[in-house]
């Protein structure tokens, strides 16, 4: 009896909800795993003897040097701004965070418009000084380019995080190595990077994972990568048998990455001693050491956002009266109006999920928290072929309910609309809003909510009047964060939109690929500038929580 009714209490409208988020978000990945073992074809065969090994070289190729790279640049820039102070820190704080706002394709095809035989470089060499270049040295259209495009757009993530653990760290670290007389390079090398050592993983583990689910830079460089060969077996050879075996062989290789990891984090930890807690105290660069430390934020910067944001408004002064239409309004109007609704969604079903995680603290919340994370770990390329299987799955079984309604009606109607995209956006950026609601609800605590429930209110009327109003910058933060990803997206939408939907991420690609590098300006543009807002938003409210 007393079982019975612990049962009954832990029914309600949130563990109700949860799962039926919870397996919405689960069964599309299971159908690319049912569908793993389907008969091989002609085209796979082909794939797995003659193409595979190259996509499995290219993929790990660029991962590899991205995460070196990125490793070196972030945690590098994170030390000079802890740890020093030197010119025009406080504006480089935040401006290195910058770079995030280009998105790898954008910032691809800016470079490649900078630096090919009629960019603005060899223009100027030519026309200035007579200077023949040799075009090899300037060719960024290719697997190095590729990394250096996917080094300098996505170092930020090192940078946020490795900063910010950094931060909050004791000064007496650094002033004891000091002491023991390590300079500058031993402390960092020797204290610095072994105790950052979760921060810097955690970071390059998201750089990689977003390497690995690019298509735009991969596909204008031509470069043959997992992503771009499911495009192509998708679309050009229109085997979606092949394409899930290829999607299949990508998710097998995330999961290895987030196993080494976690291997990688190690069981170290590394806690104060005391509850007395120091920041670390900048120490003051002066003269050549100021300039130098300056001098390599402000080139990183430059690369990062300064010279391909500069160029993108050169090019739209020279295109906006072509490109600035009806047309062009009803793009924008598209982005953010999907942008918009997708993000109203994940942020519910987060909110939702992370109250009923908060409540019942068991083994089935924890599975549940784990689960929201899966999908930011997935590349789009791949759940799209699992949202797509799982969409014409319940076209099939919903085909008589159609038929009911309308005689002449087609069968793909859920697998042909822009619901299938907005869900496979929910899919994919769950995580980020979960996160956010999540840390909402931890700072807040359960003290209220305790109290609000001895004073009669139910769990619902107890969230409304409580919990929400307590919550709402976390909400509000995560719910511009899913929209800005949102807004950059570029492989779920390529596959998953409607016939004759673009977004401003879309319709850039598109330009640039028929080599309108020009004219993808202005959709580049529009959404670096909502990008950047939020990311200054998000650093005055870092700011305002730090002090």
């Amino acid at each position: 009896m007393i079982k019975v009714r612990d049962i009954k209490s832990n029914i309600n409208l949130w563990s109700i909800l949860s799962l039926i988020f919870i397996i919405l978000i689960v069964l599309p990945n299971l159908n690319i795993f049912i569908n793993i073992f389907n008969e091989s074809n002609e085209n796979w065969n082909h794939i797995k003897e003659y193409l595979l090994k190259d996509y499995i070289i290219n993929s790990l190729t660029l991962i590899m040097f991205t995460g070196v790279f990125t490793i070196f640049i972030g945690t590098s820039l994170s030390w000079l701004i802890s740890v020093y102070d030197f010119p025009f820190r406080n504006f480089l704080k935040w401006g290195l965070i910058l770079p995030l706002a280009i998105p790898p394709y954008i910032g691809a095809y800016t470079y490649n418009g900078l630096l090919n035989y009629t960019g603005v470089i060899q223009s100027f060499l030519r026309n200035s000084y007579n200077i023949q270049v040799n075009q090899k040295y300037f060719n960024v259209m290719s697997i190095k380019g590729a990394i250096f495009i996917f080094t300098i757009f996505l170092f930020p993530y090192v940078y946020i995080i490795t900063k910010s653990y950094l931060e909050k760290q004791s000064s007496s670290l650094i002033e004891n190595a000091r002491v023991l007389g390590r300079n500058s390079m031993e402390t960092f090398v020797y204290v610095v990077l072994p105790i950052s050592r979760g921060a810097i993983i955690g970071g390059v583990s998201l750089v990689i994972l977003e390497v690995l689910n690019d298509y735009g830079v991969v596909k204008y460089f031509g470069i043959p990568t997992f992503s771009t060969a499911i495009f192509k077996t998708w679309f050009s050879m229109g085997d979606i048998d092949s394409a899930v075996k290829l999607a299949s062989i990508l998710m097998f290789l995330v999961f290895i990455i987030l196993i080494l990891e976690k291997f990688l984090r190690g069981r170290k930890k590394y806690s104060y001693t005391t509850s007395k807690i120091t920041p670390i105290s900048r120490k003051r660069l002066k003269g050549f050491k100021g300039k130098l430390a300056f001098s390599f934020c402000f080139l990183i910067f430059s690369i990062g956002f300064l010279i391909p944001t500069l160029q993108l408004i050169h090019w739209s002064l020279l295109t906006y009266k072509d490109i600035l239409n009806i047309r062009f309004v009803k793009l924008i109007v598209n982005s953010l109006s999907i942008a918009l609704i997708s993000s109203v969604l994940i942020i519910i079903i987060a909110i939702v999920i992370a109250n009923y995680c908060r409540l019942k603290n068991n083994f089935l919340s924890k599975i549940y928290s784990k689960t929201t994370l899966v999908g930011y770990s997935i590349p789009g390329a791949v759940i799209s072929i699992g949202v797509i299987l799982f969409f014409i799955n319940i076209d099939n079984r919903l085909y008589w309910v159609y038929k009911m309604i309308n005689k002449n009606s087609a069968k793909l109607v859920l697998s042909t609309s822009i619901i299938m995209l907005i869900f496979a956006y929910i899919m994919r950026f769950l995580a980020i809003g979960y996160n956010s609601i999540e840390s909402g609800f931890e700072k807040v605590g359960n003290k209220f909510f305790e109290a609000s429930r001895t004073l009669g209110m139910g769990i619902t009327e107890t969230f409304i009047k409580v919990d929400f109003k307590m919550i709402k910058p976390a909400i509000l933060s995560g719910f511009i964060l899913v929209f800005v990803d949102i807004l950059k997206e570029l492989p779920l939408t390529l596959i998953l939109r409607p016939f004759n939907f673009n977004t401003l991420s879309t319709k850039a690609f598109e330009y640039a690929s028929d080599e309108m590098i020009q004219e993808a300006s202005i959709a580049s543009l529009i959404i670096i500038i909502i990008s950047v807002i939020s990311i200054y938003f998000f650093y005055k409210a870092g700011n305002k929580e730090e002090v």
